[in-house]
């Protein structure tokens, strides 16, 4: 939350949404809960938060989820928004594993957020759409606090009070 609030906040978007994603074809279908869970969790982690929206709309796209489909059904669905995609710089450097990425990279904007250890490396011909935000680096990830839960230890600091409360009354990420 902290780095979609400072994205709203101290950069050009009006808005930041929230998209849940049911198969990240980079990542083991095992490590993601229930789409439902995880949409429900979303939408409650920003309900105090404004210019702020959850979209389910991978839900209604074929398998796995690409974020150029993503992307290219959103501007198609709303031709009154202009969408950025934010990303931190851990996933701008694997960027070229991901289903046209060139294109992904000419068509859309994409603002940077800064990861320790994952320096950023914007081409020249890529300045006008991409953007590496000087944004306070924050080294929480939804990775390490998975894991932690898994551990057993109390993440309450790094989510938001009602997500906490959910997880820990569901007994959910538990080994």
């Amino acid at each position: 939350m902290m780095i979609a609030n400072y994205m709203k906040e101290f950069t050009y978007l009006d808005e930041v949404w929230f998209v849940v994603s049911p198969r990240n074809p980079l990542k083991e279908a095992k490590e993601l809960l229930n789409d439902e869970l995880r949409l429900k969790m979303t939408k409650m982690a920003i309900e105090d938060y404004t210019g702020m929206k959850v979209s389910d709309i991978e839900f209604h796209l074929p398998l796995p989820s690409y974020t150029i489909n993503t992307m290219t059904k959103l501007t198609h669905d709303n031709p009154d928004k202009e969408f950025t995609l934010i990303m931190g710089s851990d996933n701008w450097n694997n960027l070229p594993r991901w289903k046209e990425h060139n294109r992904l990279q000419r068509e859309f904007k994409i603002l940077i957020y800064p990861r320790l250890r994952h320096e950023v490396c914007i081409p020249d011909e890529l300045c006008e759409n991409v953007r590496l935000v000087e944004a306070p680096v924050v080294e929480i990830s939804s990775t390490f606090i998975r894991n932690s839960l898994k551990e057993g230890k109390n993440v309450r600091a790094f989510v938001p009070p009602c997500v906490y409360d959910f997880i820990e009354t569901h007994a959910l990420y538990r080994s």
